[in-house]
């Protein structure tokens, strides 16, 4: 018996790495003599690091540079056998990295991203694979921009003497399946700034600032990217990459099982198990459990999905999952069900019972 464990994290509560070593434990427990692949997958949102790293080989380097409000912080990126750099930018810009009372969109700056990709620049690297998950920034990349000006910028310089100097060459690939514009109703402050610790009055200024750079930028180079999908992802740090760097938005779920060889993984397996911390219509578009269910339609293995907060379970079904649990007893404390304990007994929970229920042939 041959069974693939693709879990992504449930957020805010355990890793993927975690939520995989869960599910792996409680099959060796029901199925002593199965064969379990365990994958750390990530669709370029939270555990996108780690899961990057391991598939692509990379290994981790440590960086100082600044957080969203410009306090010194420690963050990781890796760098490939082949020099190609894998930055997560909530490393450096994410939402965890303020508190709750800190959070505001207004002040808070990409800043320390740009910060990370310079010193890869230093290493050698010229090709990029950035994640845009997680950021607690609406500032539609211009800091990331600054730093790269003060990085390597003659004094007085401009983001030209970057991009026809020292980073001519390089090359990004933005791991997101995010496809919002940078601006308005579907733009970064309208759907994300909130979420960020942004007013109704902060959503209106972040994006008449984020029209006016867009404006500015296009006028500059000829050329407009603001509506580009994903633009909008991380606060707009997906625009300032897209028009000044000409970078590429890519399915991070899809690069990943790529990197992966995941159907190659899947050929002869009995089922994969798949999850993340809340399933919904929203899974469907592009998340990594429905890209997981892709993968094991093309090789005719069925996927059983598994959250912490399921709903939409009919829509679920239709597209495919041949099973579906919500881990999480109805009523249970939501505090409770966070913790990592807690959660990891109910996902082992549910994987034991629908193993007891099944037989294989």
């Amino acid at each position: 018996m041959k069974i693939i464990v693709a879990v992504d994290s449930f957020k805010g509560c355990l890793t993927s790495a975690q939520a995989g070593q869960a599910v792996e434990e409680a099959v060796r427990c029901c199925c002593p003599e199965a064969d379990v692949v365990t994958c750390v997958v990530s669709d370029g949102g939270d555990g996108m690091l780690e899961a990057f790293c391991r598939a692509y080989g990379a290994k981790l380097h440590t960086v100082s540079v600044h957080d969203p409000l410009m306090r010194p912080i420690q963050a990781r990126y890796g760098i490939t056998a082949h020099g190609m750099a894998i930055i997560e930018s909530a490393q450096a810009c994410g939402l965890t990295l303020m508190s709750a009372d800190e959070r505001n969109p207004l002040r808070a700056t990409t800043y320390g991203v740009g910060e990370m990709v310079a010193d890869a620049v230093r290493r050698g690297c010229r090709s990029f694979i950035v994640g845009l998950g997680g950021s607690g920034t609406s500032d539609a990349g211009m800091g990331m921009l600054r730093a790269l000006v003060d990085a390597f910028a003659p004094a007085g310089g401009h983001i030209d003497d970057v991009l026809s100097g020292q980073m001519a060459d390089c090359s990004f690939t933005l791991a997101c399946d995010v496809d919002n514009p940078l601006c308005g109703p579907q733009g970064a402050a309208e759907v994300y700034a909130p979420q960020k610790g942004a007013s109704r009055e902060d959503v209106r200024t972040l994006d008449r600032r984020a029209a006016q750079f867009a404006r500015m930028s296009a006028a500059h180079f000829g050329f407009d990217c603001s509506d580009y999908p994903g633009a909008g992802a991380a606060g707009g740090l997906g625009y300032a990459f897209m028009q000044y760097f000409h970078a590429r938005r890519c399915s991070g779920a899809d690069m990943l099982l790529d990197a992966l060889d995941m159907r190659g993984i899947m050929q002869g397996a009995d089922v994969v198990i798949t999850g993340e911390g809340s399933a919904d219509r929203q899974t469907l578009m592009g998340k990594m459990p429905s890209r997981v269910l892709s993968c094991a339609a093309d090789c005719r293995v069925p996927v059983w999905l598994l959250a912490g907060r399921l709903r939409d379970t009919s829509l679920l079904r239709d597209a495919g999952f041949a099973r579906l649990s919500q881990v999480t007893p109805e009523g249970c404390d939501l505090a409770e069900a966070m913790q990592a304990e807690v959660a990891v007994a109910n996902i082992q929970r549910v994987v034991k019972d629908w193993l007891d229920s099944v037989k294989f042939v």
